[in-house]
């Protein structure tokens, strides 16, 4: 799947942009299937904000119960003073998660194949577990900020092994919120685990491990794209996501993997029973369900 070259970069820089890596078509259908989950969703059942900027905003059993369910979570500025919305439901919602790639049948397509499989072996997941997947809005004027993080802060493992794959199902811009990096971040004394995000029976808190700086702006590099690409990063790789002020949605696709032969923390915040255990990318395991 990879070039030696292109596996090179991965190891220097930490990411790699793999522009049209998945085709239009599967792109609108699972667009046309996102907008579907939000047009069935219902506010009155309850879904919790999510926030990477004020962690006491997200409701901690909603988002320990989506571990294994497909929940929605709504934009820090989608709700008035007294909960109710304030924007249409359609630009309300902040993200969906967690578990798209296990149970929603499009989603599920989408996120198995031969070609992702290929791919994370040849980024060294030798035996991959696809631990988490999210649908990210990123919705005009109000899609929040997301701060400085490692992804490797939520999917702890011995040793670090979490990937990211991270798909553009729009367009991704300066002024939409595109992704920002710290080429090479994941590497030397500045590749070191900051935080951990630690859940302690149906609580969930955010441990700091070290106090190393996050990246100066001056350090950052942009990552505009277009809809259909891939972008997969090394779990310690600090990245961030600014604001969308624009009157454009900047929809994404995450999935999280870690290697098999790794040990994951039961402390990490995202835990499955033994009877729904993380899958590979596989397509015939995926059909098999």
């Amino acid at each position: 799947m990879l070039s030696t070259a292109q596996r090179q970069a991965f190891d220097d820089a930490g990411y790699l942009v793999l522009p049209a890596f998945k085709p239009a078509a599967e792109i609108a259908a699972v667009r046309a299937r996102a907008e579907a989950i939000v047009d069935a969703f219902e506010p009155a059942a309850g879904a919790g904000v999510f926030s990477t900027r004020n962690q006491a905003l997200t409701a901690d059993a909603a988002l320990i119960a989506s571990a294994s369910q497909v929940h929605c979570f709504f934009e820090e500025e989608a709700l008035a003073a007294d909960g109710s919305l304030a924007v249409p439901k359609e630009r309300s919602i902040n993200k969906i998660g967690h578990a798209l790639h296990d149970l929603d049948p499009v989603f599920e397509r989408f996120s198995h194949g031969p070609e992702l499989a290929a791919l994370a072996a040849d980024l060294g997941l030798a035996q991959p577990r696809v631990w988490q997947s999210q649908l990210i809005f990123k919705q005009p004027a109000i899609g929040g900020e997301v701060r400085w993080h490692q992804d490797a802060t939520f999917f702890v493992t011995e040793p670090v092994s979490v990937t990211t794959f991270w798909f553009a199902l729009e367009d991704a811009a300066l002024d939409n919120g595109c992704l920002w990096v710290e080429p090479g971040g994941h590497r030397g004394a500045r590749g070191v685990l900051r935080e951990r995000f630690v859940r302690e029976g149906e609580r969930l808190r955010l441990e700091v491990l070290d106090r190393t700086p996050w990246p100066a702006n001056a350090a950052a590099v942009p990552l505009p794209c277009e809809a259909g690409t891939l972008v997969v990063f090394h779990g310690l790789l600090p990245h961030y996501s600014a604001p969308n002020r624009s009157a454009r949605r900047r929809l994404a696709y995450t999935l999280h993997a870690t290697d098999g032969r790794s040990a994951y923390a039961p402390t990490n915040w995202l835990q499955r029973p033994a009877s729904f255990p993380p899958r590979g990318f596989d397509a015939d395991a995926a059909a098999s369900v």
